[in-house]
């Protein structure tokens, strides 16, 4: 167990992120005159200017092509017309076509002391970084976050109602990334679940499903998003939902009313902002572009910007298993030439799922440095049908990471 100098604890209870990469630098030779302090309202101000000055880009753009922006609360009056309430009042608008994309909005469960939690939306508000930080839930955003503020230096929990965290991808992946949380001094707990909050001098005090009370700072739900949908009466303009909340489309976007359309996180598909905009963008060629098209939704590429991060394209392997029988599995674990000096016990997983009859390469799954930006080429190749001959012919590029996609030569 190594002693971090930067955050004056021990390295496998508090994982620094990027002031480790700081630490790190100590064994390439680099010795540094002070500790790095840090300053949490300097970064909440920084990322503040940076969400106003992407406001401004995206507003630009929107004027630039003649979209009139309403700034309002808006809701359905009937199929062709949306009453905006804003500053000045309520005033109604009608159009030919209606496109509703108003996204998700986070879910906290009916518990008590439920209004003590913080979501999402509240976590980069916080006036002062918190030292004990709950999280509650097990998918993308629970677990970026859990690295997040452990990363800044909290003291961080994190229980989930289920037996394994991250649905749907891939277990070698879910396994690993487990590990490593453990390795940092995350407390994953799985099967485990709030059913109280309450508040107490010091803090605030967490039910557990085993009767256990634990006290924190600030506790946050990462249960799920649900579709923003409870205001805009749907109803009126004949617009279905389905029991979720989310608006019912067909494949080319089109709900129960002829001439309203939804996209993006309120259907309730993938909740990706890529596929959304990739849904707005066949819609509008359809409507307006005279190219008529639908989404693919085979073989999307995702990251969880996890610490280390995940990178996935394809089927996990159950999934392959069930579709394919007896896939072909390539898969390889190792500590990268980074930590060979510093010693950091962080490491990498790579895995091929590969057909068995065509040698197709079906899937590409990794935990590791970079995975996000390999994995977005990762999906080109899968798209483009590769095959592992087509890997095992490509010319690694050495010292990368990268390199042992085409160098897996084993099956496991």
């Amino acid at each position: 167990m190594r002693q971090c100098w930067l955050c004056a604890q021990e390295a496998d209870d508090v994982w620094c992120s990027l002031l480790h990469d700081v630490e790190d630098a100590r064994a390439y030779g680099w010795d540094l005159p002070e500790a790095p302090q840090l300053q949490w309202s300097r970064f909440i101000e920084n990322k503040n200017n940076e969400i106003l000055r992407l406001n401004g880009i995206y507003t630009g753009i929107l004027t630039r092509a003649g979209v009139q922006i309403l700034q309002g609360k808006g809701s359905f009056v009937d199929a062709h017309t949306v009453a905006v309430e804003g500053e000045g009042g309520t005033k109604n608008y009608t159009a030919k076509t209606i496109l509703i994309a108003v996204g998700g909005w986070p879910f906290v469960p009916e518990i008590p002391g439920k209004e003590l939690a913080i979501t999402s939306n509240e976590a980069f508000y916080l006036k002062e970084l918190p030292k004990r930080v709950l999280i509650v839930g097990g998918g993308y955003i629970a677990v970026e976050f859990a690295a997040i503020f452990s990363g800044y230096g909290s003291k961080v929990s994190l229980v989930y109602r289920g037996e394994n965290w991250l649905r749907g991808f891939d277990n070698d992946l879910r396994t690993h990334l487990k590990t490593e949380y453990d390795t940092q001094g995350i407390g994953v707990r799985f099967n485990t679940n709030v059913t109280a909050l309450a508040k107490t001098a010091s803090g605030i005090a967490a039910t557990l499903t085993d009767g256990s009370v634990e006290e924190y700072d600030v506790v946050m739900f990462a249960t799920g998003r649900k579709p923003r949908t409870e205001t805009l009466n749907c109803d009126k303009a004949g617009v279905k939902l389905d029991d979720k909340g989310a608006v019912v489309v067909d494949e080319a976007m089109k709900t129960s009313s002829d001439n309203v359309y939804a996209i993006g996180d309120v259907i309730d598909r993938i909740a990706l902002t890529p596929i959304a905009l990739a849904e707005g963008h066949c819609l509008a060629d359809t409507l307006f572009g005279g190219k008529p098209r639908k989404v693919d939704y085979s073989d999307v590429p995702t990251a969880v910007f996890s610490n280390p991060p995940i990178g996935t394209v394809g089927p996990t392997e159950e999934e392959a298993r069930k579709q394919y029988g007896d896939v072909h599995i390539y898969r390889t674990s190792f500590r990268g030439m980074k930590h060979t000096l510093t010693k950091r016990e962080e490491k990498t997983l790579m895995k091929l799922i590969v057909h068995p009859e065509t040698d197709k390469v079906l899937s590409v799954h990794m935990c590791g440095d970079a995975a996000p930006e390999i994995m977005q080429l990762a999906g080109v190749a899968i798209k483009a049908g590769a095959t592992k001959a087509h890997f095992d012919s490509t010319i690694g590029i050495h010292p990368t990471a990268a390199e042992e996609f085409v160098t897996m030569r084993s099956r496991v």
